[in-house]
C-alpha cells in the first residue's frame, strides 16, 4: 500500500507538471514518500536476513545504502518537509 502511495504521488507530480502547473508541493511529497518507502523497504529485507542482510556481498546491503542516500542527497528529508509545510500555508493564505 505504501508503495503504491509513492507511485501515485510520483504520478500526479508528473502529471501536473506536464500540463504546466505549479508541482513543487507534489514533486516534495513524491520524493519524500518514495525515499522513506525505499529506506523502509530495504531496511526490511536486511532484517528477514538477519546478519547476513549486512554482509557487503548481498543486494540487501547495497539497496539499503542506496535508498538510505535519498534521504539525504537531492534535499534531506527535512528539507522536503519544509517545502510542503510552505506550499500548504502559501494555499492557505490564498483560501482566505
Amino acid at each position: 500500500m505504501e508503495l503504491d502511495a509513492a507511485r501515485l504521488l510520483t504520478w500526479r507530480a508528473c502529471e501536473l507538471k506536464d500540463a504546466g502547473v505549479e508541482f513543487s508541493k507534489e514533486a516534495a511529497m513524491a520524493k519524500l514518500k518514495a525515499s522513506e518507502v525505499a529506506t523502509y523497504n530495504s531496511h526490511q529485507a536486511i532484517q528477514i536476513l538477519g546478519g547476513m542482510g549486512y554482509v557487503s556481498d548481498m543486494p540487501a546491503e547495497r539497496h539499503y545504502r542506496d535508498a538510505r542516500i535519498t534521504e539525504i542527497y537531492e534535499g534531506t528529508s527535512e528539507i522536503q518537509h519544509l517545502v510542503i509545510a510552505g506550499a500548504l500555508n502559501k494555499e492557505y493564505a490564498k483560501s482566505h
